[in-house]
């Protein structure tokens, strides 16, 4: 029969085993090595009504972390850090066609400050998106992406409600993909 104290240290490491397994399957890994965006886009964008997989690999490699990245939780800290990116330079653009004479038209104008304000929003959400994620509250910053999404949606609902044509389509498509590209990567990283 084995000594006790023998026991209580197998029991201990075995303990330790399941401790550390948990802790480590906790953060959804992408199996493999090397450039993981291929293998994350198909699995992330190959049933997306909101995105397809070629978006998903051309938007997550314009960041240098990608090829790094091993976690769904990296890729969608990414896809946060490019969703404000395109925040910033949108709300840049926007303020230079207010300033270059977006007060032609009034109805231009007004649309053109409601989109400022709501990218603004999504500029301060991400900050707290970004911290969410790194805390592990995916579904807290899902939320918030979902909110972004919305957001851009109302930019150029704004302009069509106003019969005036966006001059920032392209740019509102985009955050609008970028945000539900984020939010179907934290669905993986759970």
């Amino acid at each position: 029969m084995a000594a006790p104290s023998s026991i209580i240290s197998v029991g201990g490491v075995l303990l330790l085993f399941v401790i550390l397994s948990v802790a480590t399957g906790t953060e959804a890994a992408v199996s493999g090595g090397g450039d993981n965006v291929v293998p994350v886009c198909k699995t992330v964008g190959g049933g997306s009504t909101f995105f397809d997989v070629e978006f998903c690999i051309s938007t997550l490699r314009t960041d240098a972390a990608s090829p790094i990245a091993k976690t769904y939780r990296d890729f969608a800290t990414i896809a946060v850090r490019l969703l404000t990116n395109n925040a910033v330079s949108t709300a840049a653009r926007i303020n230079g066609l207010n300033r270059a004479g977006g007060g032609r038209d009034k109805a231009r104008t007004r649309c053109l400050e409601s989109c400022q304000a709501l990218y603004e929003g999504i500029l301060d959400r991400n900050r707290v998106c970004a911290d969410a994620i790194k805390g592990g509250k995916f579904g807290e910053a899902a939320a918030g992406l979902e909110k972004s999404a919305a957001d851009v949606k109302a930019c150029e609902g704004g302009f069509a409600k106003s019969g005036v044509a966006s001059p920032v389509t392209a740019e509102d498509d985009n955050a609008f993909k970028i945000a539900k590209l984020a939010v179907a990567l934290l669905r993986f990283a759970l």
